[in-house]
């Protein structure tokens, strides 16, 4: 399976649609990593094929998720385990692990939310609690976690690197943001929004991906890649 994990994916599906963002977010990462695996195979002075491909693959490594969209960046790690049936394709399973802050505004919510707070919103502006021109944002503290299954195909022309490409691979994604309300109104929709003062989803995703390996021993390589869902 993968080895170092560029960007993972999955936020607060229930709550907010800003998916599109981060799938171009990835397919940028995954059009960076690519060329620039096939560019670093190119101009190696050591050709021929690989002579030891080991049975297993195993990794635990840094990883992160980046949302733009609601200024989110999680830092995390990636624990990956993979078997190789032929030197050319591997089945294999990895989990992630990130955490951080971001900032929810409605612009951020699903349409049926968004509706149903502005007319709580324009009720309170039309009783004088809160002016026209409040503005809602909710800080909240999110930890992602995936686990994904699926296969591996190498490219191992190139003694020193393998280009790998995972064509399709099954997972679930399952989000805990912790909401906080900065003032007495976005504390009364949290309350709302979060009873029990977490937001917990779990999705399940199909997706692809890809990287490359440098290796640099029989037993140690390091390793790019990005996936997207």
């Amino acid at each position: 399976m993968s080895i170092a994990s560029i960007a993972q994916v999955g936020n607060l599906q229930s709550l907010t649609h800003v998916q599109p963002t981060r799938r171009k977010f990835l397919m940028r990462a995954l059009l960076v990593v690519l060329p620039l695996a096939i560019m670093l195979v190119t101009v190696s002075p050591v050709y021929g094929q690989q002579t030891y491909v080991s049975r297993y693959d195993a990794y635990v490594g840094y990883s992160f998720l980046n949302s733009p969209a609601i200024s989110l960046f999680e830092p995390g790690f990636a624990a990956q385990f993979g078997v190789r049936p032929k030197t050319w394709y591997s089945l294999g399973v990895d989990y992630t692990y990130g955490a951080g802050d971001l900032k929810l505004t409605p612009d951020l919510l699903t349409t049926s939310l968004q509706q149903s707070l502005g007319g709580q919103l324009a009720q309170l502006v039309a009783a004088g609690v809160i002016p026209a021109s409040y503005k809602l944002v909710v800080p909240a503290h999110s930890k992602t976690q995936t686990i994904a299954v699926g296969p591996q195909l190498a490219y191992r022309h190139f003694s020193r690197a393998t280009l790998f490409l995972r064509p399709l691979f099954l997972g679930a994604i399952h989000e805990a943001a912790v909401p906080k309300g900065s003032d007495p109104i976005a504390a009364a929709i949290v309350r709302k929004l979060a009873p029990n003062g977490t937001k917990v989803d779990t999705v399940l995703f199909l997706g692809f991906g890809g990287g490359f390996d440098i290796v640099l021993s029989k037993h140690l390589s390091l390793r790019a890649q990005a996936d997207l869902v």
